[in-house]
């Protein structure tokens, strides 16, 4: 469970009421990351958290003096960052990751609105309530394949969700944020209950992370970047998990079964040179992949690889491509040889 959030002091509660923006950004600052997480979570992007908790802040500002004290700021706010994450998932398709549009082996198709990986470091430190109703960690409610899941959800049962299991609010703090009654909040929590644990592993990252280790997940890394720098496919291939799965957004198609990889391997990836930089995303294992460019002889950032591990195996590596995520995940844009 994370640690209570942090006194509001009534001072400093009305001191912004009053427009004094020294206080109002004190108040709101301790909850801004925590805040961001929650609208990733909702929205599955990081450029749309990035966006929503800026509109929450404009919105809290403006509302601010209307404020009662009927709840805990904390409330307040994130009835204020649900809210705005509805409206916007209302507007657009539900993000998804290859998997969900189809058949593996490079069989899927279509125009996708796609997840996004979340860096780590962003994450902070979350001030769930204290109730046994939050049933997820706070890394584990960050991971892919929970956050791909919630993106099944109708937006009211991922809000559900997202408050009571995640956050730990009570129900009846959940049904005023969705302003809806208690009833219909457990009703929309047991169809999300159901439709996530269907969608997950049984594991999560944080349990298998926990019991492989730092010293061996350190190995898994310098042997799994070792291998791609040397194109090495048997190797990469000892590595993975016999129905472990490939996928590279935004490219629909996926590959799954060591063949397919196999394959996919020898005609990509395996064509160029790459250097790597480990990193974290989504509570997972990740790395900062650099492909050579022959004209200028430095290697440029172009995919993060997130791996999701079954054991010391990877199950499943989701290569996000695309360069402007170096300079979130705090990486450099290149790197020298």
């Amino acid at each position: 469970m994370s640690e209570p959030a942090p006194p509001v002091s009534d001072e400093m509660v009305s001191a912004a009421q009053r427009g004094d923006e020294a206080a109002f950004r004190e108040l709101v600052e301790t909850y801004r990351r925590e805040l961001h997480a929650h609208c990733y979570r909702m929205t599955a992007s990081l450029d749309d958290a990035d966006d929503m908790v800026q509109e929450v802040m404009l919105r809290a500002w403006r509302g601010l003096p209307r404020f009662e004290g009927r709840s805990s700021i904390r409330s307040w706010l994130y009835r204020i960052a649900t809210n705005v994450c509805l409206t916007e998932i209302s507007r657009r398709p539900r993000r998804v990751l290859p998997a969900d549009l189809g058949a593996p082996n490079g069989q899927a198709s279509g125009e996708p609105v796609w997840i996004t990986p979340y860096p780590d470091d962003v994450l902070g430190v979350e001030h769930a309530a204290a109730s046994p109703e939050s049933r997820y960690e706070q890394r584990e409610s960050i991971e892919l394949a929970f956050i791909a899941a919630l993106q099944h959800l109708p937006a009211n049962q991922r809000a559900a969700l997202i408050l009571r299991d995640v956050l730990g609010f009570r129900a009846r703090e959940v049904a005023d944020a969705l302003e809806t009654t208690t009833t219909a909040v457990n009703s929309a929590l047991q169809h999300a209950r159901k439709t996530v644990q269907a969608r997950i592993p049984e594991q999560s990252q944080q349990a298998t992370l926990r019991a492989v280790g730092d010293e061996r997940l350190r190995a898994i890394v310098a042997d799994y970047t070792a291998a791609l720098e040397a194109g090495d496919v048997d190797a990469i291939l000892s590595m993975l998990a016999e129905d472990a799965s490939w996928s590279m957004p935004p490219r629909p198609e996926w590959y799954q079964g060591q063949e397919a990889i196999a394959e996919f391997f020898k005609a990509g990836p395996a064509t160029v040179q790459w250097r790597h930089i480990p990193t974290s995303a989504n509570g997972q294992v990740a790395v900062g992949c650099y492909v050579l460019d022959p004209q200028t002889g430095v290697y440029r950032g172009a995919v993060i690889d997130v791996l999701s591990l079954r054991g010391t195996q990877i199950a499943a590596v989701t290569a996000f491509i695309d360069s402007t995520l170096f300079a979130r995940f705090g990486l450099p844009e290149v790197v020298s040889p």
